[in-house]
């Protein structure tokens, strides 16, 4: 299995947007200055075997552009929320007609909640022409749901989030396993109980990391990077990650102040794997 981290940033990016706090600014002024860092962070995607997308960011076009992939070829999008961060729908009216030729696959299927198919109609109903209309459909799923499409599996369950019933999910394909725990706090009890009622074992698990070496309480919509690494404790003692899990903690927000140097920390210290822009994990 493939996964390609195409943005790891929270929702304002990194740097931020509208932002002049002193790291925005730097950051800022090193990028127009030409320096080619790994702190620029874009809103988050991941790209699993070229054909599933975990989230589809109005920074897709960037992803597509800075790093030669071909979203034509992607044939299923799971969404984990309404959030524009994570879903940009207005860009799917782009998915054929005059817009797109000779396109890799002919349909995407959009696997999400009822508040995302909303999102979706009211996105795209000024500009969706038939033709493109007729090959992207939403299909809404809930929380623990085993979804099979093709040969691939995923699995839903419920974040501790602040949109309307956020979904995570493990995704199954080649004989491998991965776990997506991003926007979301800490687990609940009963995503929990689902992951270690499923009996499955992750070989990679991206988790939420927004705060980074932020103060951050249990509660928050978000983690720290405690709180990443307490999750990685409770999956393994639920058995459903191990010493051979690859656990990569991104989404990460200005706030926090990603430099090189707090990653590296990060990895050095807790043995986790800092995403940046563009990375790929091999499982």
């Amino acid at each position: 299995m493939k996964i390609q981290y195409l943005g790891t940033g929270a929702a304002e990016g990194v740097p931020a947007l509208f932002c002049n706090c002193a790291y925005c600014k730097g950051l800022r002024a090193r990028l127009a200055a030409g320096e080619k860092t790994r702190e620029l962070r874009t809103r988050m995607q991941v790209l699993i075997d070229g054909e599933l997308s975990v989230d589809f960011p109005p920074d897709a076009y960037a992803h597509m552009a800075a790093y030669g992939v071909d979203f034509s070829a992607i044939r299923y999008l799971l969404v984990t929320h309404s959030h524009m961060d994570h879903f940009y729908a207005h860009d799917f009216i782009l998915r054929g007609y005059k817009y797109a030729a000779e396109m890799a696959a002919e349909e995407l299927t959009i696997y999400c909640n009822r508040e995302v198919c909303d999102v979706f109609r009211e996105c795209t109903r000024r500009e969706m022409k038939e033709s493109v209309a007729k090959n992207v459909r939403t299909m809404p799923v809930g929380a623990f749901e085993e979804i099979a499409f093709d040969d691939w599996r995923a699995y839903t369950m419920p974040a501790h989030h602040s949109s309307r019933d956020p979904l995570l999910y493990m995704v199954e394909h080649g004989g491998k396993r991965y776990l997506h725990l991003c926007d979301t706090g800490r687990l609940p009890d009963d995503t929990m109980d689902f992951l270690k009622a499923l009996g499955k074992r992750a070989d990679a698990v991206s988790c939420d990391c927004t705060f980074l070496w932020d103060d951050a309480d249990p509660n928050a919509r978000h983690m720290n990077l405690k709180e990443a690494v307490y999750t990685r404790e409770r999956l393994c003692r639920a058995g459903v990650a191990d010493g051979a899990t690859k656990f990569v903690v991104t989404h990460f927000s200005h706030n926090g102040a990603p430099t090189a140097e707090a990653v590296a920390r990060a990895e050095r210290e807790y043995g986790v794997i800092a995403a940046y822009d563009g990375m790929t994990l091999e499982i």
